[in-house]
């Protein structure tokens, strides 16, 4: 898989979360037109496990309402069973699932307004 990293630093936001000065997690994102897609989600292996995934998905939705947009939009591989527990718990119902790179994504929407 190839990514455009040029574009994505030119048609996405990012922000980071640091912990002293050291950089924990980070989440992606983009705003469209009702929503904002959470494009990434990631969280250094020696931060896990202490809710900054959590707090990522959480400031993404507060931009969203910041931005006056009802939803927030998300989609993870279907093998990653501990991310679809993780978004459920956090208010995240799947709205569909699409053949994906030999796999299957589960896109899921989260109502914030």
């Amino acid at each position: 898989m190839k990514a455009d990293h040029a574009a994505h630093i030119r048609d996405h936001r990012a922000d980071l979360l640091f912990v002293g000065e050291d950089l924990a997690a980070l989440v992606e994102t983009i705003e469209r037109g009702d929503d904002v897609s959470i494009e990434n989600v990631a969280v250094d292996p020696s931060f896990q496990k202490r809710g900054y995934g959590r707090k990522m998905v959480a400031h993404a939705e507060q931009l969203a309402r910041e931005a006056g947009l009802i939803k927030v939009r998300l989609y993870t591989n279907q093998r990653f069973e501990e991310n679809l527990r993780l978004y459920a718990s956090l208010g995240y119902e799947i709205e569909r699932e699409e053949a994906l790179n030999g796999g299957v994504a589960i896109h899921m929407v989260k109502v914030v307004a």
